[in-house]
């Protein structure tokens, strides 16, 4: 299993998770088989799975001091994008189209060359019991950390009055926990499974960036708690944040089932501002894994 680090960490593993609650590193233990029972059936239902309170309450302020010092690193960027990050009209499709239908997306991310080796952060992301566990819940032989320098550790800043729009996942699942939550807006909504490799769900999609709420999932995330969401699929954003709110912060912790896995160009520019040589020579030997519009 990848994801182990040879810096020692300033912090071990159970200082940081709730291991009496969480015993990732008891998988043969009842409660641990439960954990993962529970999470299966909810991503087998609708692609989306919460573990709640993972993080002890005494960590968290750990993990919000970590993101409040790295700050500083964050690309903010406000763009008008459609679901699938394209910003440019495509006279292929109608005006009132999902492809020509366009909404804000104003964020932030912190790029993974920002967070040292052994930070409390980096060694939850690394653990070899949290990648074990989390492909148990996915229900795949193992998991690896995302190789990409600025796309494997990362964390989502949405300051007051910022969203990150609707939008799909270029891959199969994400893994983010909640650090700090805003005061008024900032809420996880999702559409599962609205498209497929067979559909790309367009009429239903239009109808949730015209405002519809059918199908609409408004996820209860709270500070410390998990979430594995398969987002290539399902529609889903972070509602704006209230202009008199503090930010909401959320830690994302991206794997792939392959080792060694680099972003795509054009999706690494758009959310971290550049691009770094590693992204180019995976670009020239990439190979698609579906024909879904990204």
């Amino acid at each position: 299993m990848n994801g182990t680090t040879t810096t020692t960490a300033r912090y071990g593993l159970r200082e940081l998770v709730d291991t009496d609650r969480h015993p990732l590193h008891e998988p043969g233990s009842a409660a641990y088989r439960a954990a993962v029972d529970a999470a299966r059936a909810q991503l087998r239902s609708d692609g989306c799975a919460v573990v709640k309170d993972l993080i002890r309450p005494e960590a968290l302020s750990i993990l919000s001091a970590e993101i409040v010092a790295r700050k500083p690193t964050t690309h903010f960027s406000t763009q008008t994008m459609n679901p699938y990050f394209h910003t440019e009209y495509n006279p292929d499709y109608p005006d009132h189209h999902p492809v020509n239908t366009f909404l804000e997306r104003s964020s932030g991310f912190i790029p993974g060359d920002s967070w040292e080796s052994g930070c409390a952060t980096d060694v939850i992301f690394r653990a070899p019991e949290l990648t074990r566990f989390l492909a148990a819940c996915l229900e795949i032989p193992e998991l690896h950390c995302y190789a990409d320098p600025l796309a494997g550790l990362t964390a989502n800043i949405l300051d007051p009055g910022q969203q990150f729009t609707w939008h799909f996942d270029t891959n199969d699942f994400a893994v983010t926990v909640l650090v700090d939550e805003a005061d008024e807006g900032g809420l996880f909504e999702y559409v599962p499974n609205i498209r497929n490799a067979e559909d790309e769900g367009f009429d239903h999609i239009q109808h949730v960036l015209d405002g519809g709420r059918n199908g609409v999932v408004t996820l209860d995330l709270r500070p410390g708690d998990l979430q594995i969401f398969r987002g290539r699929h399902s529609l889903h954003r972070v509602s704006r944040v209230a202009t008199d709110s503090v930010p909401r912060h959320a830690a994302i912790f991206a794997y792939t089932e392959k080792a060694g896995v680099i972003g795509r160009v054009v999706r690494t520019r758009q959310l971290f501002g550049r691009v770094l040589p590693e992204h180019e020579a995976a670009e020239r030997d990439r190979v698609r894994s579906d024909t879904l519009l990204d």
